[in-house]
């Protein structure tokens, strides 16, 4: 054998081992992906039964959803019915009433001058009668 043969035996041992060092990672990552793979297929057959409820809990708050249109929609109606009421009300009673109001606020103001201005003469007179005693 010569130095070249030699040479290359060990070139080639060396080249097995090289490929020997590099096949074990790459069969613990093939193993890594097979694992993947199966992770997956058991999320994905997991998932029906979760879209399956979310797709029977959208419905049910699409029902009550139309409940609660249904229950604004009269509450709107019931407020503009109020509102027109209110304003019918304030049309024919509301003058009047704040006439009447003012009044009466007149009359008793007047009122309580008239007391007071004579509650001030009968203490005048009382003053004017001790003076002159």
């Amino acid at each position: 054998m010569s130095a070249g043969q030699i040479a290359a035996l060990i070139a080639a041992g060396a080249f097995v081992l090289l490929v020997l060092l590099l096949a074990i990672p790459l069969v613990k990552l093939g193993r890594t992906l097979d694992e993947a793979t199966i992770a997956i297929r058991k999320a994905h057959e997991n998932t029906d039964p979760l879209f399956d409820g979310a797709n029977e809990t959208i419905t049910h708050v699409n029902t009550q959803l139309e409940r609660v249109d249904g229950i604004t929609a009269n509450a709107k109606a019931v407020s503009g019915n109020v509102s027109a009421l209110s304003s019918v009300f304030t049309a024919t009673l509301g003058g009047p009433l704040v006439k009447t109001a003012a009044l009466s606020y007149g009359l008793s103001k007047a009122i309580r001058r008239r007391k007071s201005a004579k509650a001030d003469r009968a203490v005048a007179t009382k003053v004017r009668r001790r003076g002159r005693a």
